[in-house]
Order: C-alpha cells, then sequence, then structure tokens
C-alpha cells in the first residue's frame, strides 16, 4: 500500500489504543451514490493518516440510486467497511438503531454520508469522547442554507429541555449503551441528546467545520419537515415533563375546570334566587365544565397508574441489563 499523504492543516491525533480501536462510525445514507466515491476515499484516508482501525457501519436506508452496489464494489478492499440495509426507506433513527446492534464496539460516530463535514473530525470527537464525556456533540460553523431554522429549534429545544449544547443535530459521537438505556421513536435521533441528558448522561460540544454539499440533494427540505420537528418537540417535551407526573398536567387542569364549573354554578343559583334571571346556556356550561374537569382528573389518576408500570418495567430493565 502506497504511502498516504496528509492533506493541508491536518496533523495526526494520537489516540489512545483502546478507543483507536473500539469504535464505529455509522454513516446512514439514502440515495447517495454520486458522493460514495469521495466518502469511502476520504474516510480511508482519515483511518490510515490518524491510526484509527474501527468498523465503518454504512447502513443503506432503501436507496433507489446503487447506492450499497457503489459501496461494496469500492470498498471490497477495506475489511473496516461494513454495508448493512434496510428495504425500504426508515430514517436517520433507524439507521442509528441498526447500526448500534450490529457492532460491539462501545462508542459510535454518527456521521452523515454528504461529506458536509470532514472525516478528519472523527479523531477529535474520539478524544474528546477519551476523557470520558458520554456524548461529544458537533457544533456547525460555516455557511448553512437551514441556518434559521436551525437556530430557532435548537434555541426552542434548549430553553425547553436545558441542555448544555448549542447545536442539537449534528455530527456526533457516543456511547453506544445509551441507545440500550434510550429508546428512541422515528425521527427522535434530532432529540437523542435531550433523552440521554434526562437520564443522566454527560454531554459536551465542539466546534467543527461545514462544508457545502458535493453531490445530490438534501433529504431534509419542506414544510412539512418544520412541521414533523415541532410537532416531535411537544412530543418530547410532554413525555419529559409530564411522563413522570401524569396527574399534574391533568389534574391541575381537571381541577380548574371543575371550580369554574362550581364558581358558575354559583353565580347562576345567586341570579336565579335573588334577581329572579334564569339562563339555561349558563347551566349547560356548568355541566360540560364539571364533567370535562372530573374526566381529566380521573384520566390522570389512570396515567399516575401507568406512570408508576412504566417506572417499574424501566427498574427491571436495568436489573436485566446488570445482570447480563
Amino acid at each position: 500500500m502506497s504511502e498516504v499523504q496528509e492533506p493541508d492543516g491536518v496533523s495526526p491525533i494520537a489516540l489512545p489504543e483502546g478507543i483507536r480501536r473500539d469504535f464505529a462510525v455509522v454513516v446512514p445514507a439514502f440515495n447517495e451514490a454520486p458522493v460514495i466515491p469521495d466518502l469511502l476515499r476520504e474516510l480511508r484516508e482519515a483511518f490510515e493518516i490518524h491510526g484509527l482501525d474501527g468498523e465503518v457501519l454504512l447502513v443503506d436506508d432503501g436507496s433507489t440510486d446503487g447506492t450499497a452496489e457503489r459501496a461494496g464494489e469500492l470498498g471490497r478492499d477495506w475489511p473496516n467497511l461494513r454495508i448493512l440495509r434496510h428495504g425500504k426507506n426508515l430514517g436517520k433513527t433507524e439507521a442509528m438503531v441498526t447500526a448500534a446492534r450490529a457492532t460491539h464496539c462501545s462508542v459510535l460516530v454518527l456521521f452523515d454520508a454528504d461529506l458536509q463535514h470532514s472525516p478528519h473530525e472523527i479523531p477529535r470527537f474520539l478524544e474528546r469522547m477519551a476523557e470520558g464525556w458520554d456524548i461529544v456533540c458537533g457544533r456547525k460553523v460555516g455557511a448553512y442554507d437551514k441556518r434559521i431554522v436551525s437556530s430557532v429549534y435548537n434555541r426552542l429545544s434548549q430553553r425547553l429541555f436545558d441542555v448544555p449544547v448549542s447545536d442539537l443535530n449534528s455530527m456526533k459521537a457516543f456511547r453506544a449503551a445509551i441507545l440500550r438505556d434510550v429508546p428512541l421513536r422515528h425521527d427522535w435521533h434530532r432529540f437523542f441528546v435531550v433523552l440521554a441528558r434526562d437520564r443522566g448522561h454527560t454531554v459536551t460540544e465542539i466546534d467543527i467545520a461545514l462544508h457545502p454539499r458535493r453531490a445530490g440533494d438534501s433529504k431534509y427540505t419542506g414544510v412539512w419537515r418544520v412541521v414533523v420537528g415541532v410537532m416531535d418537540l411537544l412530543s418530547v417535551w410532554f413525555l419529559l415533563v409530564f411522563s413522570r407526573k401524569p396527574l399534574l398536567l391533568f389534574g391541575t387542569a381537571g381541577s380548574a375546570l371543575a371550580g369554574l364549573g362550581v364558581l358558575v354554578g354559583l353565580g347562576a343559583i345567586y341570579l336565579r334566587l335573588f334577581h329572579g334571571v334564569g339562563f339555561r346556556p349558563i347551566l349547560t356550561l356548568v355541566l360540560l365544565l364539571v364533567t370535562v374537569g372530573v374526566t381529566l382528573v380521573g384520566f390522570g389518576l389512570l396515567a399516575e397508574m401507568v406512570a408508576q408500570l412504566r417506572q417499574e418495567v424501566d427498574e427491571i430493565r436495568r436489573r436485566v441489563r446488570g445482570e447480563s
């Protein structure tokens, strides 16, 4: 094999022997055939320059342009590369989970196939992970087409969840065990850091350069993506804030409505007895407020029992993982 020349401005990063081998780069790829040659060439270059010997797990997420076939052809002589496939397009979250199940490496590095980040960033993430962090997030530095939308989303997330990082949806490294502790629903890779920190995992952040996409089209565009993101944001907020104490939400709202119904009822009785005024819609309003209020309180009590069962199931899972 010929000696690899270091690119301008890139110096090898010395890493502890353990983490130099015990990591896997997870590359979700959906219709990324045009960029595959550059992707594999630059990944191999980074591995050789920095002395890395981990895995590269390219997850073909139901591509229809021959992404997996192109990667298999170009990477057949690279033993570090493994190609995993989804029968249909499932999404980035599912790609993360598939890769985590397919490797025994303790550290995963999530790396986008579009090469908007350099593979030479990988050892920088591993270096920070070696310091003992559970998650290392990348903060994008450079021109960004969706900077306004991303900025609003990240700031809203920081306010709602109090996370100590400013970019939740970028390149990141994390301990694979976290995925066993934090179940992810579809498209919830955006909230992986939020959910992990809620479970007590440590998080830090480093700056990483953002480069223009070289080929292909972005898969995360359109107004609908914004709508879905906001709805998911509210769903995660509800899960973290009220899932452990659902009566806090339903009981408070139900008590307030029932109390308001009682006050309106007392007002209606006063008007009827002392002023001879009767207004049937007021009676309907009283019945509606009290009925909805009592229903919400009852729903909150049932949700409390579900939350208790969930807590017990989580405890059983932790014990099973600890004994295995």
